[in-house]
């Protein structure tokens, strides 16, 4: 084989397998770095097998749910969780094959091991018996991603206090859970166990679930929380576990004193730690600040012919932020003079039951940063579709600069609002303003119709309320 590439991409990733594509597409000769299996944490440990655990989840909802539907199931319904895990893994399993067909198609060389720079734009590649061997390329781009991070006091054992990758394959189902953290990992986690009949008390250090969200999607996700009879305890921190016994004996902190709470796991989403040791970064003096890697907006480090993208540089460590990235650095790379990435623009998704989904400012944001704003709210309980569906829980709400009509931020719960994000997305690109989405004929009835509505209602021309 010849070792000499174009561009060497180090992780195989959702930022990492796109931008090499697109390397290949635009004529470069293309390998990647890959110790595990290719797609990295999302297609093999994060984004689809979780989503496909929440479905399972929300079929099991449905099933115990189908006398309101009109429909009569004989005998007991029961969770085969081992049966979900293998559906989980067997989804999982089935995106990394198509990645490595991905690759076939358009002449990836997979490089199996870590990888580690070197001075000169060369790579060590050590395989798992040990061998290392040694490439060059004129382009090196670290996408290496990031894991599970570790509090101190929250240390994670991988049997009593694990992390989302344990979440994920448990043995057995447990009767208890606590969840630490109601980020999107911990509060989708939370529904899902909670969903298939396990005890979940959610932890949250904010005063609110979800705190990056607008203050009303999060409190409207708590409400919804503790209807489904979750046990939620916000503005409160873990402070010890003690794993000795049978269970764990959870000590949080909370307004009212230390409450001691009693489960078989301890699941901590308290964040991400990068991946960005151990690959060489300090030999070559490629600068970090706060663990990410510093880039231009071209994702260029401070040495020469060496990129990064995704989790490891600063901006939502998101999938479809990471794919972007490679994208955009890839382009650059090859001359065609790409956009900068808009991060003000970015969507972010929660697959929860109800969904959160939201782009742009939120409202506390928008008084902040000064704007005079028109806001527009329109409920799923007057939604014809969200009644013919049977979940009323949520709604669509929109906030406009008053002055000019821009579209400033958007912020969805409810039923597939993950499905119809992508319009304000859009809509924000194309400098849409709030007069043109109301004049935009919606089709009923349609989930996405509360989209035009709640529109409408910041202008005060709404219909159905």
């Amino acid at each position: 084989m010849d070792m000499n590439f174009d561009v060497i991409v180090i992780g195989s990733g959702p930022g990492g397998y796109v931008a090499a594509i697109r390397a290949s597409q635009l004529g470069l000769k293309t390998a990647v770095v890959e110790k595990a299996e290719l797609g990295g944490v999302c297609l093999n440990w994060g984004c689809i097998p979780t989503k496909a655990l929440l479905k399972s989840a929300q079929v099991f909802n449905y099933i115990k749910h189908a006398a309101d539907y009109g429909i009569s199931i004989e005998g007991k319904s029961e969770v085969d969780f081992k049966g979900m895990v293998s559906r989980s893994r067997g989804v999982a399993d089935g995106m990394s094959k198509g990645i490595q067909f991905l690759f076939k198609k358009n002449k990836i060389e997979h490089l199996q091991g870590s990888g580690k720079l070197l001075a000169g734009k060369k790579v060590a590649v050590r395989d798992d018996k040990g061998k290392t061997t040694e490439y060059s390329a004129k382009h090196i781009i670290i996408a290496t991603g990031a894991r599970s991070r570790e509090l101190p006091n929250l240390k994670q054992d991988g049997k009593k206090i694990i992390g989302y990758r344990e979440a994920m394959v448990l043995p057995k189902q447990p009767k208890s859970m606590v969840v630490v953290g109601s980020g999107a990992i911990g509060s989708e986690f939370a529904f899902f166990y909670h969903s298939i009949g396990t005890e979940v008390t959610l932890v949250e250090f904010m005063p609110t679930l979800v705190p990056l969200e607008d203050e009303e999607v999060s409190k409207q996700l708590e409400r919804s929380f503790k209807k489904s009879k979750m046990k939620v305890m916000t503005a409160s921190s873990v402070e010890s576990v003690d794993t000795k016994g049978k269970n764990c004996k959870v000590t949080i902190k909370t307004k009212k004193g230390e409450e001691v709470v009693e489960a078989e796991i301890v699941l901590s989403a308290v964040g991400i730690k990068t991946n960005i040791e151990g690959i060489g970064l300090e030999e070559l003096g490629i600068k970090t600040d706060k663990d990410k890697i510093v880039v231009d907006a071209y994702y260029k480090t401070t040495v020469d012919g060496v990129y990064a993208i995704g989790d490891v540089v600063g901006g939502p460590a998101l999938a479809h932020v990471a794919s972007a990235e490679g994208i955009c650095c890839v382009e650059n790379i090859a001359g065609l003079n790409p956009e900068p990435i808009d991060y003000g623009n970015i969507p972010g998704c929660t697959y929860t039951n109800p969904e959160i989904a939201s782009v742009g400012m939120t409202e506390a944001q928008a008084k902040e940063a000064g704007f005079e704003i028109k806001v527009g709210k329109f409920p799923y309980s007057a939604s014809g579709k969200a009644s013919a569906a049977g979940n009323k829980d949520g709604f669509v709400k929109v906030i406009f600069d008053a002055k000019y009509g821009e579209w400033l931020g958007a912020h969805f719960i409810g039923d597939n609002v993950t499905e119809m994000i992508a319009e304000a997305v859009a809509a924000r690109k194309l400098e849409t303003t709030g007069h043109e989405i109301l004049k935009t004929i919606h089709p009923h009835p349609t989930m996405s119709e509360a989209v035009m509505e709640a529109v409408a209602a910041a202008y005060g021309e709404v219909i159905h309320l």
